[in-house]
């Protein structure tokens, strides 16, 4: 297999990322304007309740901050353009070519993930003039962090290509999609930190895959999660991953199938 091929399609995706400045900067803009609001909301939200569940104002503000950030990559729409491959009839001259589509889709999203890495910089450097962003609780809390964000990232991806894949059946997801995303910003705790949830239903919520988005790296980043609980999380994550590449990879080949033999 010629991977120099898919890095090719990385770096164009990246290039192409780069041609919608007005979209940059408006992005840009939207990540400031929502640690702000974010900022107004939780101080109101403590001053009012005091320190809940034993995490300080600060650590829930840079727990929030960072998953604004964050968002910036895993927000990208890379494995969505399966949807519209599919709907426009194009995924059967895709299946022609001499490359697979899901790792040409991975290396899409990567290429734009990767923009997106560089948007946050200007977006956090802005972002500390409003709220102050503890830095990680421990080295070994900032290393857990970059390995936990790693496998988060790639649970995103493929829970996206999953939802892309369902259109091989439907032709239309985007009601699907949108009640998707909703219950994955809710239960992955880039909404509200799952930390807050009230009792047994913290627990739950945690099991479940989506908290292996953005509630394992943040809870590792604040110290939320610490020693040895950082690589027993970091292995659910790998765990996750695994499972969801499998049955992505399954459900593929049997999309594939359904056009092949229906003739495109």
């Amino acid at each position: 297999m010629n991977f120099s091929a898919y890095l090719e399609f990385a770096k164009r995706a990246f290039a192409r990322e780069g041609t919608y400045r007005t979209e940059v900067f408006t992005s840009i803009g939207s990540i400031v304007l929502r640690v702000y609001l974010l900022m107004v909301v939780w101080t109101a939200l403590y001053r009012d309740n005091g320190m809940q569940r034993g995490v300080p104002l600060h650590a829930t503000l840079t727990y929030l901050t960072l998953a604004l950030l964050i968002g910036l990559i895993y927000n990208v729409n890379g494995a969505y353009l399966v949807r519209e491959r599919i709907r426009e009839g194009e995924i059967a001259i895709d299946f022609m070519r001499p490359i697979s589509i899901p790792l040409y889709v991975f290396s899409d999203t990567l290429g734009q993930s990767a923009f997106a890495f560089f948007e946050i910089v200007p977006a956090l450097a802005l972002s500390l003039f409003i709220v102050h962003i503890d830095p990680a609780a421990s080295p070994l809390a900032l290393v857990g962090f970059a390995a936990s964000l790693a496998f988060g990232f790639i649970i995103n991806f493929f829970l996206d290509m999953i939802m892309a894949t369902i259109t091989f059946w439907t032709m239309e997801i985007y009601g699907i999609q949108l009640m998707a995303q909703f219950i994955t910003t809710l239960l992955s705790g880039a909404l509200v930190p799952l930390y807050f949830f009230p009792g047994i239903w913290e627990k739950i919520v945690v099991a479940l895959p989506f908290a292996a988005i953005y509630n394992a790296p943040l809870s590792i980043y604040i110290g939320r999660v610490q020693g040895p609980d950082i690589l027993r999380t970091i292995a659910g994550q790998a765990v996750w991953a695994l499972l969801f590449m499998a049955f992505s990879t399954v459900l593929w080949r049997i999309g594939e199938r359904r056009v092949v033999i229906q003739g495109g």
